[in-house]
């Protein structure tokens, strides 16, 4: 990753971004709440969360107060989370890989969480014993190490593993459609391969319990191993020479981002390229050092899926598109610019 970056901001202008950061995402949050068919007033919303947190009673009629605080809230809060989780993941294997381009949907972990997944809803299994999000787990750890396995019998560089992990992704791919077209019923279908585009529809406050805890843990425990993804941009020898667990790490490290990335694909499907765009962001603005990173990561990718769930929801009248396609929209560009500077400076 030979990339030139700006100097690191002082303390102070870093200070300032993160304050910024954390009101535009709750402006962005409040937005996503009044926005949609029934434009709901932003006073509205803050008395309607009032209501429900703090027992305030303002007046407000039924449907404002359930479509604030049982719909669009909690909606919302997803978004952030998952955001937040795949950016983080981004910037995970970014650093492990030492390769721009990896993310969990170039690398096939999206993918493969996105079958374990179907083969749960679809297919039934795991009996009744697996749950939705184990069986995103399992598929997300099984394609990982299947990329793991075919890059380093093909040499293991990083060029090759992003290679790999486009392969891992179509096979996944093509297992879920498989499976959605030979075992599911037409109404399971539709819902899936919606689904599988990246959807909010359904996500409900259970959703941001879970969601949200698993986003904190992966960002505390990503935060605690700062010094070794800093020291991993010099290789992995020079990482093992300044005391480095590096085989512990990497597993630590790998681990987290699989279950992050299983998290996200059980709640909203499959989305793509947050984890690409975002990092690279985040470091032209704060510098690569993870210290200072990883939390403009989290708050950048917030932001970014806040904003993308707007988008799909107002860019077409009286529709709601799947929120994987709005950020295909801005990633792909991205992606090409990334593989271009990539190569300029390889």
């Amino acid at each position: 990753m030979n990339q030139a970056y700006p100097i690191r901001p002082a303390w102070w202008a870093l200070s300032a971004l993160t304050i910024a950061a954390i009101v535009i995402l709750a402006v962005m949050v409040s937005l996503a709440v009044s926005i949609g068919e029934i434009a709901i007033p932003v006073a509205t919303t803050a008395k309607a969360v009032a209501n429900r947190l703090f027992g305030a009673e303002f007046e407000l009629s039924r449907i404002h107060q359930g479509i604030v605080w049982d719909y669009r809230l909690s909606r919302a809060l997803v978004a952030a989370s998952a955001g937040a989780s795949l950016a983080l993941c981004g910037a995970i294997l970014q650093a492990l890989l030492r390769n721009p381009l990896a993310e969990p949907y170039v690398l096939g972990i999206s993918a493969g969480a996105s079958t374990g997944a179907v083969a749960v809803m679809v297919l039934g299994l795991g009996y009744g014993v697996l749950t939705l999000s184990g069986g995103t787990f399992i598929g997300a750890v099984v394609a990982f190490l299947l990329v793991g396995v075919l890059a380093a019998g093909t040499g293991g560089t990083s060029e090759r593993i992003i290679l790999c992990g486009v392969a891992i992704s179509q096979l996944f791919n093509a297992l879920t459609s498989y499976v959605v077209t030979t075992s599911a019923n037409a109404e399971q279908a539709r819902g899936v391969l919606f689904w599988l585009l990246g959807s909010l529809s359904g996500v409900r406050w259970p959703d941001v319990y879970l969601s949200a805890p698993i986003t904190l843990a992966g960002f505390l425990i990503c935060l605690a191993h700062v010094r070794a993804l800093d020291a991993f941009a010099f290789g992995m020898d020079a990482a093992a020479s300044l005391g480095i667990a590096v085989r512990r790490t990497q597993i630590v490290l790998l681990a987290t981002t699989a279950a992050m990335t299983a998290g996200v694909v059980s709640m909203v499907g499959s989305i793509g390229f947050v984890g690409l765009v975002i990092p690279h962001a985040a470091r032209f603005i704060v510098g690569p050092g993870h210290a200072r990173l990883l939390p403009a990561v989290a708050l950048g990718g917030a932001i970014f899926m806040v904003g993308a769930d707007i988008v799909s929801r107002i860019i077409v009248p009286q529709q709601i598109l799947p929120i994987g396609v709005v950020t295909a929209l801005f990633g792909a560009p991205a992606f090409a610019i990334i593989l271009y500077r990539a190569r300029r400076t390889a």
